[in-house]
């Protein structure tokens, strides 16, 4: 599957693909960032892109991007769809700092996949008749 994308400058380390490591690809700062502990900002990733017809990108911070740099990702899970495509449609992190921190240009904080859209979805209203499981968040009592 090719993807085409463009790069906000020549700075921006080209993104690779490694196969058989991860289907998840990295995704780096594209500029040095100072944050000070419960200041929000938008982390440009220097990417634009245009997906596959039928595709979404799921972006999610890596395993160490917390523990790294002290920032959560506000979105929780960002999803671009293949609509997204323009020259100036530039992918972000809306990240928020638990502290003082620091973020250098390619910088490795967040990773992607490509994920096939759900299938369409139709709703039947009706009354459940299944099995009362006790509501949310019940299951996991003892």
């Amino acid at each position: 599957m090719k993807i085409e994308i463009q790069y906000l400058n020549d700075g921006v380390e080209r993104l690779r693909y490694i196969d058989g490591k991860s289907d998840w690809i990295d995704l780096r700062a594209a500029e040095n960032i100072t944050l000070k502990a419960g200041e929000f900002k938008l982390v440009p990733l220097g990417v634009a892109m245009k997906l596959p017809e039928g595709y979404e990108a799921h972006i999610v911070p890596r395993s160490s991007t917390f523990r790294n740099f002290g920032i959560i990702q506000t979105n929780h899970m960002g999803v671009i769809d293949e609509s997204y495509c323009g020259p100036d449609d530039w992918w972000y992190m809306p990240v928020y700092a638990v502290r003082d921190t620091e973020i250098h240009l390619n910088d490795r904080i967040c990773q992607f996949r490509l994920m096939k859209h759900q299938p369409r979805v139709c709703f039947k209203e009706t009354t459940l008749e299944g099995e009362d499981r006790g509501g949310f968040g019940s299951t996991g009592k003892n």
